[in-house]
């Protein structure tokens, strides 16, 4: 993997008055475990870089193009050459906006300050622009997270796009008894962050108590606050390294900021180094550590006490310190795991394959459902199936679920271990390129790794249908599942947008409900159907029947919907007694609605659906969708019918029952765009494709 980080322009990514997003980067890098991949982009002049692999972009100021663009257009010009899987923008939103053209590769964006303040991230539009172009956005502090997403709708499902990530420092050891009697301000030194009220507390601390001493570290040509005593050092600019080391003899540090702060990397830095920290309520400064002492209101006469009962008692001094320095977590090395985590989920080990339109073969472990005789004919593993074998390749299947059901014996009581041999004479004999999972959990992992250990380069992926949000049903055993595999899969294909999700998934790219021609064959838009909805749900897909006490809350949402809604001919199924349905009988009886509800179990996610999508889009009829499943990315309202809650559906149903010939151009563009842009035959092209690393011929529009 290689990643490619561009610094805010002028950043001085050096020893020299290097700043606090040069400090990260440097820091993280080099305890990434992809620190040999990582360039550093940035732009100064006449100064040695931290790293060796920092590539540096001289710049002619352009009277056409601003300072900003200029400098990113630059960048993408030299990232070309390395050509990174991952590019990580520090600080700078509003260069988002000229990172055009990337293909297959992840965007990253760090703030390390306040969202709202900054150019390309002020205003909502701006926040939900940056939403929709970047794979993920970091954040400093869970403060700043929530700025930005003031003013956004659906911050729950948008927010799993995002994580926070502290700022770092070194862990070093602190040897307590070298602590001595002196106070600390390290900062601007301006009335923002609070210097006038240290500033003021300091002289009236030293004067009352003489053994201790004061030291100042910082500068502001902008704002002159000036503070003397005989036992008040003021150093300015100190070089970081050295301001550490100073802390380590620092009983008391000073952080009292008028201002919201972001994080506060200097309470951060003075609790890794066992000091007593005094910080103010702003913005991120609680989050830098569980034990700093926060000052009830921001004054000198607070600050004052605050002060003096720490000097009074010693004990409440050491265990003040001894707290911050055996709680601190926020090392370098913990940070950049964090993030290297986050890495790893875009981008696993690629196989490439030089020959174009290659015919692979595939062998595809999923349920076909043979042993239900035909009830569960019409799946997702048989409409891939269909679109391998359509774009000419050679598919062998082995259903798992049906070999473990009918080889059960004496000598294997669950079946098994009979599959697992099956499996891996199979692999022997028909020797394939990719093996494909889909939901196949009895597949064991000692399975697996004896196939890659008689052929390291077949590739390995998976598919799966299930609910993976965290605010859904199943959550955990699903979120294990969809895990349980991941060290032998090169691919991962989820009907969820997996930046949304709140596990990471490593290589998981998002794959739609697959459409099949041989499948979805009725155009209900052609026709005067009996019933105006259609709804179907099943809790007891094998046992074919409804289950006792098993139910959710979509019963709820349709028996509300269908009182509010008296005038409206329903034709619902799977609930309130009336049994679940399935295959032909399925078929005759979706063929009586002109209207169909997707309404999945679970709060929506984004693009999250059940298969059912497919058969009732599929079959020309008009689908109704919550639009909080952003489905609106693909479909317009003259495609599918999107919703915002219950009332506003109910509005629409009526609406289209008595604009039939609306309805029904609306039902006929969207099967006519399913089956164009979410077929069988391109989605199992596409798992291929990201698979072994070439590019399709008919580009996709769900990327």
């Amino acid at each position: 993997m290689k990643i490619s980080v561009l610094l805010p322009y002028k950043e001085n990514f050096s020893p020299a008055n290097a700043g606090a997003v040069s400090l990260f980067v440097k820091d993280t890098i080099q305890n990434s475990k992809f620190s040999k991949n990582s360039f550093v982009f940035g732009n100064m002049t006449n100064k040695k870089p931290f790293l060796n692999n920092y590539v540096n972009i001289e710049l002619k100021r352009s009277l056409i193009r601003s300072n900003s663009k200029n400098y990113v257009l630059k960048f993408l010009e030299k990232e070309k050459i390395i050509n990174s899987d991952i590019i990580e923008i520090h600080n700078r939103p509003n260069y988002i906006k000229f990172l055009n053209n990337l293909q297959n590769k992840k965007i990253i964006l760090y703030f390390h300050n306040d969202p709202l303040s900054m150019n390309g991230s002020k205003s909502v539009e701006d926040r939900l622009f940056l939403l929709n172009k970047i794979d993920k956005i970091l954040f400093n502090s869970e403060w700043s997270q929530e700025r930005f997403f003031i003013g956004i709708d659906n911050k729950k499902l948008l927010k799993q796009k995002t994580s926070v990530c502290y700022q770092s420092t070194n862990r070093t050891k602190v040897n307590f008894n070298n602590k001595k009697k002196l106070i600390s301000f390290i900062g601007k030194l301006n009335s923002a962050k609070g210097y006038d009220i240290f500033g003021k507390t300091i002289i009236k601390i030293l004067n009352k108590y003489k053994d201790w001493k004061g030291v100042v570290i910082g500068d502001e040509p902008r704002e002159k606050l000036y503070f003397e005593h005989k036992n008040l050092k003021i150093l300015g600019y100190v070089k970081h390294h050295n301001v550490l080391n100073m802390l380590k003899k620092v009983s008391i540090s000073v952080v009292c900021s008028r201002w919201e702060e972001p994080f506060g990397r200097t309470s951060l830095e003075a609790a890794s180094r066992g000091c007593a920290v005094i910080i103010s309520n702003r913005g991120g400064l609680p989050e830098t550590s569980n034990n700093a002492i926060i000052l009830k209101n921001l004054s000198s006469d607070e600050l004052y006490k605050t002060i003096e009962n720490l000097i009074l008692d010693k004990k409440l001094l050491q265990k003040s310190q001894r707290l911050n320095y055996k709680n601190f977590i926020f090392d370098h090395k913990y940070i950049s795991n964090l993030i290297d985590e986050i890495r790893a989920t875009f981008v696993a080990r690629k196989i490439f394959y030089t020959k174009k339109n290659k015919s692979f073969k595939i062998m595809h472990i999923t349920n076909l459902n043979e042993r239900f005789d035909g009830r569960l004919h019409y799946n997702t593993g048989r409409r891939l199936n269909n679109g391998f074998i359509r774009n000419g390749h050679n598919v062998l299947t082995l259903s798992d679920r049906d070999i473990i059901h009918n080889y059960k014996s004496i000598k294997d009581f669950s079946g098994k271990q009979t599959l697992q041999n099956k499996i891996i004479e199979a692999f022997n004999n028909f020797k394939p390129d990719i093996v494909i999972l889909g939901h196949a959990d009895r597949v064991l992992n000692s399975t697996l790794s004896k196939m890659k250990d008689i052929n390291k380069d077949t590739v390995f992926s998976q598919w799966f249908l299930d609910p993976l949000s965290k605010y859904g049903p199943d959550h955990k055993s699903n979120s294990k599942r969809i895990l349980d595999k991941k060290e032998f899969l090169n691919t991962t294909f989820l009907t969820t947008d997996p930046s949304s999700l709140s596990i990471n998934i490593p290589n998981s790219y998002f794959m739609p409900n697959p459409a099949d021609k041989s499948f979805e064959t009725l155009n209900n838009f052609n026709k005067n159907c009996p019933y105006d909805v259609f709804f179907a749900m099943s809790h007891g897909v094998h046992r074919g029947q409804l289950k006792s006490g098993k139910g959710d809350d979509r019963e709820n949402f349709i028996n509300k919907l269908i009182n509010l809604n008296k005038d409206i001919r329903f034709d619902v199924y799977g609930m309130n007694n009336v049994q679940p349905i399935w295959a032909d009988q399925f078929i005759k009886k979706i063929a009586n609605s002109y209207m169909g509800l997707n309404l999945s179990r679970g709060k929506p996610i984004k693009y999250y659906s059940s298969d059912r999508i497919v058969q009732l889009v599929g079959n020309g009829l008009l689908t109704f969708i919550d639009e909080n499943t952003l489905l609106t990315d693909f479909f317009s309202n003259k495609e599918i019918v999107f919703y915002k809650n219950i009332n506003d559906l109910s509005y629409k149903l009526n609406k289209y029952k008595k604009d039939k010939k609306s309805g029904k151009q609306i039902a006929k563009r969207g099967k006519l765009k399913y089956l164009k842009y979410f077929n069988s035959d391109i989605i199992s092209e596409y798992i291929l494709s990201k698979s072994f690393d070439y590019k399709l011929k008919q580009k996709v529009i769900w990327e």
